[in-house]
């Protein structure tokens, strides 16, 4: 009989700090639903604040961190890339969840489970970006698209059942390409750690190269699903169109930053070696998911639908960052997807302001439900109108910046074409994003139009809406601090 040592681990070199800011907001889940299980008659807003007070203390102790960038047996990774992402991902998840503070009473805010999810949801995309383990990405991956399945589903309505079961059947296919990807990549190398699997790719000098592309089109299929890239986009309306405005508008920016940084940390192995087939396929999805959003966009006649296919040709320009693979495009990528969070936030907590059941249009935000709004309802007309004419890109509203940066960091690393393409998609984009606008200010309001405009209106719902308008405006003065920032947290990562 062979007497195994025991392996003593000290605490200190866990580095516990690494998962503190997830430990908090799955300790928040989990005091909410025990609050629930003592009492079951609380108010809703109970729930909201706490949710609200959990993200502070995350967002704090994610400020606050500091030491070692690994922890718990290597497989935290918590470099200046992870905090960066996890900032935004906690303030724009904080900034949403006031959008449950409506006047309107919705099924799935009746439940206490609904906030628990949603903070468990969290902690599944910080682990995400925390880690260059495939299996711990894995997890975070699984855990953040459980609860958002469950909560679309808790909007009682028919169309958001059928959004989940849509966004679930698409989610298992997406994971299981993640776990074939992953699979074949640790056959290769041995390891499911992005960094030693890097060393180990370029010191073989990529031997086996065909089934390694097999992996990269595996993963690339599940990271495109979740971005939301050309042609795993189909999801995208029929989930937009089924959740609330709120919850699309979250799912339009919190999940696909978490995305963008596990693409950031996969395909930097390719790019930085130069493997041209890999940013020739990266090449083609950017391209096509930037274009072919854009020209379906034009032939849309709901606001929400319009919305979620600009939101898949703006994933489409972020993921050109990526392909880029140069700092500044790594820098502007978080750049314009801030700017990309508070114009959607903007825009779309604006349409749940508006959310009502009146069945006389085709469906809740179709065009000519806001024919002549400046006449019936100015302030409407005019959030309405800066939010859209910001994500048109026109200058000097927030998403200007954005794309303006995005198309120097292409431009100085020597894609011309592809700074091309941006601009004119850019062009397209404003003309349907004018379409509203020509509703709203130019048309007369449509005869027995009764539709109250800010029903769903709340004070503090209200602060979301001027806090985003203030930033949009006054966006220019911003930039500059913003990405020294940006800057400081991406070249202590090493990109």
């Amino acid at each position: 009989m062979i007497n195994i040592p025991p392996v003593s681990i000290e605490f200190a070199s866990l580095n516990f700090g690494t998962i503190v800011p997830m430990l908090v907001a799955i300790v928040g889940a989990l005091v909410i639903l025990i609050i629930d299980l003592v009492n079951r008659n609380l108010d809703k807003s109970l729930y909201i604040m706490l949710t609200v007070l959990f993200l502070i203390v995350d967002f704090g102790v994610l400020i606050g961190f500091s030491g070692n960038v690994r922890g718990f047996f290597d497989l935290m990774l918590v470099d200046g890339i992870s905090i960066l992402s996890q900032g935004v991902i906690v303030i724009a998840s904080l900034l949403f969840i006031f959008t449950a503070m409506g006047k309107l009473r919705f099924q799935e805010y009746r439940y206490p489970e609904y906030f628990a999810l949603y903070l468990f949801m969290i902690a599944g995309f910080q682990f995400m970006v925390s880690s260059d383990s495939l299996i711990l990405i894995f997890v975070g991956l699984e855990t953040a698209s459980m609860s958002l399945y469950t909560i679309i589903a808790m909007h009682n309505r028919k169309n958001a059942l059928e959004a989940a079961i849509k966004y679930f059947t698409m989610g298992a296919l997406a994971t299981a390409f993640f776990a074939f990807g992953s699979m074949i990549f640790y056959a290769l190398t041995g390891t499911v750690e992005l960094g030693l699997m890097s060393q180990i790719l370029v010191e073989s000098n990529f031997d086996n190269y065909p089934v390694m592309l097999i992996g990269v089109i595996f993963m690339l299929g599940a990271l495109a699903f979740k971005i939301s890239l050309v042609p795993f986009h189909v999801w995208v309306p029929d989930v937009y169109e089924g959740a609330t405005a709120a919850l699309a508008g979250f799912m339009s920016i919190v999940p696909k930053m978490a995305g963008f940084v596990v693409a950031l940390r996969f395909f930097e192995i390719f790019i930085a070696s130069g493997d041209r087939f890999v940013e020739i396929i990266l090449y083609v999805i950017v391209v096509l998911s930037m274009t072919i959003p854009n020209i379906i966009a034009l032939l849309q006649n709901d606001i929400n639908r319009m919305l979620a296919y600009s939101s898949i040709s703006n994933a489409g320009f972020a993921m050109a960052a990526i392909l880029i693979g140069t700092t500044q495009a790594t820098n502007a990528l978080f750049l314009y997807w801030i700017m990309f969070l508070v114009t959607n936030l903007g825009g779309f907590t604006m349409l749940w302001l508006n959310r009502s059941k009146d069945y006389k249009f085709s469906s809740d935000h179709a065009l000519e439900k806001y024919s002549g709004l400046i006449k019936s309802s100015p302030f409407t007309a005019t959030m309405m109108g800066l939010f859209l004419l910001s994500l048109a890109g026109i200058p000097p509203f927030a998403l200007f910046w954005g794309k303006m940066y995005l198309i120097g960091a292409s431009v100085n690393a020597g894609y011309m074409l592809l700074a091309l393409i941006m601009v004119i998609n850019s062009a397209i984009a404003g003309y349907y994003y004018l379409k509203p606008i020509v509703y709203m200010f130019l048309k007369d309001p449509i005869e027995g139009n009764e539709v109250k405009y800010m029903a769903n209106a709340t004070t503090s719902i209200k602060t979301v809406i001027g806090f985003c308008a203030i930033i949009t405006i006054l966006s220019i003065f911003m930039v500059d601090p913003l990405l020294e920032i940006i800057s400081y947290y991406v070249q202590t990562s090493g990109y």
